[in-house]
């Protein structure tokens, strides 16, 4: 267990600090905020999809980098934007399921919850593996605000649903989903680097 403050106003408002304080942070949104909500507010232009995705995925290292053309197609077949417009759920996962060049399905979940986001920051959070494991550890050991396996996270609608009810259980409802978001991911990464889980596997045994 590792000894991670209790989330509180207070401590969400010293991380987003940081954020803003962070040029690689604050200057990426900046980017990708002009380039999804004023350049390219679209998805009907193949170009214009493939420019969110390459910019996307090389900001956010978003697991997209093998299939541009692939996922960029797909984004532009599905016709997603009014479907973005009404906060469909289900877009998440209609763009992250894409069949590559050797007719294998990949399922892109995380990239497709970054590129819903950056379209409708406020209906879409973002999912990853850093904000997965910050919500675990907060369900496991400061009280449970969600009742169901922490592996239903990989359905888009438990996802949105957990944020919302982490939100309430700690009476954060001042702050926006995007800024729950900016918290949660910050934490993770602090707390749960990309080789902790690593670890836990070769101590094992």
């Amino acid at each position: 267990m590792k000894n991670i403050p209790k989330p509180s106003s207070k401590q969400i408002r010293l991380y987003l600090k940081s954020w803003k304080k962070d040029e690689r942070y604050f200057l990426s949104e900046d980017c990708l905020n002009n380039l999804f909500l004023q350049t390219y507010p679209k998805n009907l232009k193949l170009e214009e999809v493939l420019t969110k995705v390459c910019t996307l995925d090389v900001m956010y290292s978003a697991g997209a980098s093998r299939w541009f053309f692939e996922v960029s197609e797909n984004i532009k077949k599905l016709n997603i934007d009014e479907k973005l417009e009404k906060g469909d759920l289900e877009v998440v996962n209609l763009i992250a399921k894409i069949n590559t060049t050797k007719r294998k399905e990949r399922n892109l979940y995380s990239f497709a919850t970054k590129y819903c986001n950056h379209h409708r920051p406020e209906h879409y959070p973002i999912y990853d593996s850093y904000v997965e494991k910050t919500l675990s550890h907060f369900n496991k050991y400061n009280g449970k605000f969600i009742d169901y396996p922490i592996k239903e996270l990989k359905n888009y609608k438990f996802f949105k649903e957990t944020i919302l009810k982490f939100r309430d259980f700690y009476n954060l409802r001042e702050f926006t989903l995007r800024e729950i978001d900016i918290y949660l991911w910050l934490l993770g990464k602090k707390y749960f680097p990309n080789n902790y889980l690593r670890k836990k596997v070769n101590n094992s045994g």
